[in-house]
């Protein structure tokens, strides 16, 4: 009997992760969501202060374009400009000895991710962008912005 479960066993640790007892880390939880910039042809980029309610520069107008640092890992965020949807690109972000975030390379660690949002011809209006944690505790996290 004992022969039975050491091969249940061997065969659930090979399932689980391998025979060799290493498992991944989990992921880390949403810490931080923080917009970053806001981009357009009439002004250019525009730097976010932490704590800013609204753009300084009058972004109004076509081709305006969000970037947003997500901070840990969230399940599925929701972007919206005045509640309508908002597309972009995603890119994962590491974090290197000297603590900068910066695009990933091949075997460093993943920490979270640069969205860039194209408001797609909208003229602005009260950006929101909104996650909850992928693991516990599940915390949600939202910023916004009114882009003017």
């Amino acid at each position: 009997m004992s022969k039975r479960w050491m091969k249940t066993f061997g065969l659930l640790a090979v399932l689980m992760g391998g025979a060799s007892g290493a498992w991944a880390a989990s992921a880390p939880p949403l810490t931080q969501l923080k917009v970053l910039k806001v981009e357009s042809p009439n002004c250019g980029f525009e730097d976010i202060a932490e704590g800013q309610e609204q753009t300084r520069c009058d972004h109004t107008g076509p081709n305006i374009k969000v970037y947003v640092l997500e901070v840990g890992y969230g399940r599925e965020a929701h972007i919206a400009l005045d509640g309508f949807e908002v597309s972009g690109t995603r890119t994962p972000v590491c974090a290197f000895d000297n603590g900068n975030l910066t695009e990933c390379t091949v075997g460093k660690k993943t920490v979270g991710y640069l969205y860039v949002l194209d408001l797609a011809g909208k003229q602005g209006g009260i950006f929101t962008f909104t996650n909850m944690s992928i693991n516990a505790p599940g915390n949600r996290m939202s910023t916004q912005l009114y882009i003017k």
